[in-house]
């Protein structure tokens, strides 16, 4: 038998039993399809938060105060406090050559109001440094001016929310936001960020650093944002940093340091293990796809003995018998697999279309890979009633006609 009598040979035995044939298909199509949408939705959300927190910027390093890292047991219930984070502080960072901006942040919550209209929102303070720190971009007016963090001044910066539900009727620029019982000229409007790792500079006031702390009575930063002058200075400043704050504390080592990269590479570590948890979930439907393709061809075996025992009788070897039946298997398989990869992808269009922010994506890699474990599956799970096939007795066979 050449390869072109073998292949017309199995698509007509396909074709005889088109209701078996069209199950066989869309069992593998299901399993291909789940493989594909949950491998597309790992990758994505992998793909999302890297993107996210690249946005940050490529070297950025953020100061906590207080220690997050414990060598085990519960922490102490009395004593040993963390040590506040202070303006001082941020400002000794300075001293650092590896250092190229610091912006110290004061974050509350507290009403604004114009003209009778008000609304609660989001308070950061900070100095004219955060704007190349977070990459914000600023759509009319300016944004902090370059002063002393100590000083405190009545100006403020309003994201698009702000602007757009309090100044609706009216430009912002130049008009008076009260803020609790104080009062801050707008002199800038951000263009719309969006959302940033659950910040939303559209919904965000920005005032100077040292007017927040007066407005929440409070002499402690929030964090510390630093962007040291290039990736490969970074762990330098790191070093720098925990050496000065330390000084500064007294000896004691009382601040945690986040860097980009490491929030990552974690993040990456975890959605990575989450991906393979659910592919490999997604993967027994493959394998049920594949049991049900081993069970549907041993019955074909059983109710086609005739015609294998009239093949071998006309000269058909066992490898002739076996490549007929495998052929078949791959014809299904393939075809399952064709099929799961159009449900496949019509769900992630339906997807994108609903969330439109979260980019959703399938990896090429995804896509051969779906295609060769559905054609690996139809063949391995057709290999034993191809065998069954291929030992079958000519004459007995032939008698059961």
């Amino acid at each position: 038998m050449l390869f072109k009598d073998t292949l017309i040979q199995a698509i007509g035995a396909i074709s005889a039993q088109r209701l078996r044939a069209a199950l066989i298909i869309l069992a593998m199509g299901i399993g291909v399809a789940s493989v594909t949408v949950l491998t597309a939705l790992g990758e994505s959300a992998r793909s999302y938060i890297v993107n996210e927190f690249e946005a940050l910027g490529t070297h950025l390093v953020i100061v906590l105060p207080g220690r997050t890292e414990t060598t085990g047991g519960q922490p102490p219930l009395f004593g040993e406090t963390p040590r506040d984070l202070t303006l001082e502080d941020a400002e000794a960072l300075s001293r650092s050559h590896h250092i190229a901006a610091i912006a110290p942040l004061t974050i509350g919550s507290a009403p604004v109001s114009t003209q009778g209209l008000e609304r609660e929102t989001n308070i950061f303070g900070s100095t004219y440094a955060l704007r190349r720190v977070r990459h914000l971009t600023i759509a009319q007016g300016s944004f902090l001016p370059k002063m002393d963090a100590n000083k405190a001044m009545p100006v403020c910066v309003i994201g698009q929310t702000v602007r757009e539900q309090l100044f609706a009727e009216q430009p912002a620029l130049g008009q008076w936001l009260r803020i609790n019982d104080r009062r801050f000229r707008v002199i800038g409007v951000l263009a719309s960020e969006g959302q940033s790792i659950g910040v939303d500079f559209d919904e965000m006031v920005i005032i100077p650093v040292a007017s927040a702390q007066a407005l929440f009575d409070t002499r402690s930063l929030f964090r510390i944002l630093v962007e040291t002058k290039s990736k490969q200075s970074m762990y330098q400043a790191i070093d720098e940093i925990n050496s000065i704050i330390k000084a500064r504390h007294e000896g004691e080592d009382d601040i945690t340091l986040i860097t980009q990269d490491s929030v990552v590479n974690t993040f990456d570590k975890i959605l990575a293990v989450l991906t393979l948890a659910v592919v490999s979930i997604a993967g027994i439907s493959l394998v049920v796809a594949g049991v049900l393709v081993m069970n549907v061809m041993l019955v074909s075996v059983t109710q086609r003995t005739a015609e294998v025992g009239l093949l071998k009788a006309l000269g058909a070897t066992q490898r002739q018998l076996q490549g007929l039946f495998l052929t078949e298997a791959a014809i299904l398989s393939l075809a399952g697999a064709v099929l799961g990869l159009l449900l496949g992808q019509a769900t992630l269009a339906t997807l994108e279309a609903a969330y439109p922010n979260f980019p959703v994506q399938l990896p090429a890699w995804a896509l051969l890979a779906a295609l060769g474990v559905s054609l690996f599956t139809g063949l391995v799970f057709g290999v034993l009633p191809a065998r069954k096939a291929a030992k079958l007795n000519p004459i007995a066979a032939l008698a059961k006609k």
